[in-house]
């Protein structure tokens, strides 16, 4: 297994996910919602909580599994280590938040249908969430749209601050630093099917009947999926499910979808040029910082772009909020 000794998260981080968080903190609303979550959210009872339902991996507990842990943390170059914690769950699912003490949450449903290098790839899946510094506002977006929907005190006053459109931009940024971390699983383990092949168990795996899902079949699917988009009622449909006009509002990309990304990617130029280990470094590892040694006008030719689909992104959320503040009127 490669090693990427000081990489940056910027070396893999998806563009769409850098837009969306740039989009994501212009809004309206968003510096309120920080300060709120400063004030009243605290990690320490999660993590009591998990220290007294779960098991914590360790030399002894889940030996295996923690093998495999401190592999992927030393790949991804993540210090310090991060808490990993097995919950009884049959549920294929897991997480990562955390951020002065960042840890992971990995379901027994998880251990009980993927192989080990499949596991693998979740363990790097939810580091790469980590390394990336997504925990602290996955964390914001699901405080906030808990205090959103309360009533009466236990809202904070939050209540009145945070828009449908800062939540439909919170729900947009996850969707894509899931994007990011899939990248992060490629890296470490090197195969992009045992990735695929990740997404298509949990999508809808089963031991019993393993031997029946294939992986061409999978990504046969993913194709058909990407196709509909040619019919454009199609494409409204699949907005209203992301957007919870039709059912709930969705946290992750389709499984489908994701698979297409990154088969896109593991053809790169950019995934090549880091395997071969031209990659962004930590300046704080004492390597070069890449993007400093551009010229001027690259860099800020690379900065206006970057600004200008921040805007676009923004744009757009702000046209989404007006069509479902239109479908609702509409409804009522």
């Amino acid at each position: 297994m490669a090693t990427y000794t000081g990489i940056s998260s910027e070396a893999f981080r998806h563009p769409l996910d850098r837009q969306a968080e740039q989009a994501l903190r212009s809004l309206p609303g968003f510096d309120f919602v920080a300060r709120k979550f400063v004030e009243f959210f605290a990690e320490r009872p999660q993590l009591v909580y998990l220290m007294g339902n779960t098991i914590q991996v360790g030399p002894r507990q889940y030996s295996t599994i923690y093998h495999m842990f401190r592999e992927c943390v030393r790949d991804l170059d993540i210090y310090p280590e991060p808490t990993l914690f097995v919950e009884q769950n049959p549920q294929a699912n897991s997480y990562a938040l955390g951020k002065e003490h960042p840890y992971i949450v990995i379901n027994t449903g998880i251990l009980d249908l993927l192989s080990e290098a499949e596991i693998r790839a979740v363990l790097a899946h939810e580091l790469g969430h980590i390394k990336c510094g997504h925990t602290i506002l996955i964390q914001m977006a699901i405080w906030a749209s808990r205090a959103a929907t309360a009533i009466g005190e236990l809202t904070f006053g939050i209540g009145n601050f945070v828009s449908q459109g800062l939540l439909l931009a919170f729900y947009e940024w996850r969707r894509k630093a899931e994007l990011s971390a899939d990248r992060a699983a490629l890296l470490v383990v090197e195969d992009v099917n045992i990735v695929m092949t990740t997404m298509m168990k949990i999508s809808g795996g089963s031991n019993k009947f393993a031997n029946e899902c294939h992986l061409q079949g999978f990504i046969k699917q993913s194709e058909d999926y990407q196709a509909l988009d040619e019919d454009g009622l199609n494409q409204i449909y699949k907005f209203m499910m992301y957007t919870g006009l039709l059912g709930s509002m969705q946290s992750h990309p389709f499984p489908v979808e994701r698979s297409q990304y990154i088969r896109e990617w593991a053809t790169s130029t950019e995934y090549q040029q880091i395997r071969q280990g031209n990659y962004m470094r930590n300046p704080a590892e004492g390597a070069v910082d890449v993007k400093a040694q551009e010229n001027g006008s690259n860099t800020s030719q690379a900065s206006n772009n970057t600004n200008s689909e921040a805007e676009q992104l923004r744009r757009q959320l702000e046209e989404l909020q007006r069509e479902i503040d239109r479908l609702r009127r509409n409804q009522s």
